[in-house]
């Protein structure tokens, strides 16, 4: 970069930053009350949601400091980050910090906790909130976990030349579309990361659009889609207790990460069918909300938290409301509906569903994972329906062949092998820089 570029770009992040340090108070009080409605329905009180603002219970004193820290905001980045530290702490047994920013990530992550493993909140991207958590953890590098790269948190750490990283890194052609238009004004925010691990090479063309040159980036595969030491999903004893009473010999379709309305959308679609519809909302505490839609249209549901149904009890639905166990309910389904791919822009992750061997449907929008799902469908390894109405006679496919539903599943394995050693290569780029 030429000196004139680079004081262009210096003054350029001085403004962005004042302007974004004098409006994110404003917007952190105009969205206060909701964000607490939301902690609250999360089961945040009962968590140390304090440490968002930098307020610790603990005496500093005895506050390990020095440590590695990753930053993971919501779920799907939590559980990329625990994937990464079960192979991270084979090569490296020494004491880790998961920051976390929801209530929802932080229950998922508390009961991963070791001797090798502390669990706290980030905090929110305030200078004030920052400089506290800076102050009392003092860590020594921090790896961003995807794209989440906060002004406050990359400004504070280069002034106190803390080390930062990227790993799992993903810009979809929407952000870099947006990024793109304030180009100048955001590329110094990237140039603050050490290096970043990119998922595949479309991506590293995009942020090589936002200035960061290809050797401070590695193509490294997706962390996500690694199927190396991931968890292999299965079925439980409780959940086939529960399951047993209501189940009938029907087969078993799982909605997986459902969002608002699709709830509705599925089990109406999937009535005539006379399966059993089980249902996993994106977030467990819109459970009244889901089941008062459902049972307004005469549809029978019941509540994974109510326990064992009664033996023949008629249920159209029943509704995981609890979190962290998507995965070993995948096992229990015969067929796996892509959730937030009908009525929402993105997607969720088709990658454990596909690693349990399970024939996959997805709706129209998967944009977030992309290119994965362009593979998938060119491979035949996955389903896309437009339209909901579609299901009945798709589900008749899937369930009249079941050695061609079995090669569709082995072909979606195959795509996702591609990934296979991401979480390693990930690790050796830690360690070469």
């Amino acid at each position: 970069m030429m000196v004139s570029d680079m004081a262009s770009a210096s003054w350029r992040w001085r403004v962005a930053l004042s302007l974004y340090r004098l409006f994110s108070p404003l917007l952190l009080i105009v969205a206060l009350p909701a964000w607490l409605r939301k902690m609250a329905a999360r089961g945040g009180w009962s968590t140390p949601f304090s440490e968002r603002f930098g307020c610790y219970k603990e005496d500093s004193e005895w506050v390990p400091s020095g440590r590695m820290h990753l930053h993971a905001v919501s779920v799907g980045e939590t559980l990329i980050a625990l994937k990464f530290l079960r192979s991270w702490h084979k090569k490296h047994p020494h004491p880790v910090v998961l920051a976390v920013s929801t209530a929802t990530a932080y229950h998922l992550a508390i009961p991963a906790r070791t001797e090798l493993l502390t669990v706290v909140y980030a905090p929110l991207d305030l200078w004030p909130f920052v400089r506290s958590y800076l102050c009392r953890f003092e860590p020594s590098q921090v790896v961003l976990i995807e794209a989440e790269a906060w002004p406050e948190l990359m400004q504070q750490c280069q002034q106190r030349d803390i080390p930062v990283c990227m790993i799992n890194a993903r810009l979809s052609a929407r952000s870099e579309r947006r990024y793109h238009k304030v180009r100048r004004w955001v590329a110094p925010l990237f140039q603050k990361i050490q290096h970043i691990g990119v998922q595949d090479t479309a991506d590293a063309a995009r942020f090589a659009s936002l200035g960061i040159v290809a050797e401070r980036m590695t193509v490294t595969g997706s962390i996500k889609f690694d199927p190396e030491n991931a968890p292999s999903p299965s079925q439980r004893p409780e959940f086939s207790a529960i399951l047993a009473p209501i189940r009938k010999h029907r087969t078993l379709i799982l909605g997986a990460s459902t969002h608002d309305g699709e709830e509705l959308l599925l089990a109406q679609a999937l009535r005539p069918t006379g399966t059993l519809f089980l249902c996993v909302p994106r977030h467990a505490e819109r459970r009244q909300e889901v089941r008062s839609a459902l049972e307004a249209q005469g549809i029978t549901v019941r509540l994974r938290s109510e326990g064992i149904p009664t033996e023949g009890e008629n249920v159209d639905v029943l509704l995981i409301d609890s979190t962290g166990e998507l995965r070993d309910w995948t096992a229990h389904a015969d067929v796996v509906i892509i959730g937030k791919s009908f009525l929402s822009m993105g997607g969720q992750n088709p990658a454990e569903a596909i690693l349990a061997a399970k024939p996959v449907i997805v709706g129209p929008h998967m944009e977030n994972f992309e290119p994965l799902v362009a593979q998938l469908l060119a491979a035949e390894g996955v389903i896309r329906i437009n339209d909901s109405a579609l299901l009945t006679v798709t589900l008749t496919t899937l369930l009249h062949d079941r050695g061609k539903t079995a090669a569709m599943c082995a072909r979606a394995l195959h795509v996702l092998q591609q990934h296979a050693g991401a979480t390693a290569r990930s690790i050796a780029m830690l360690e070469n820089h």
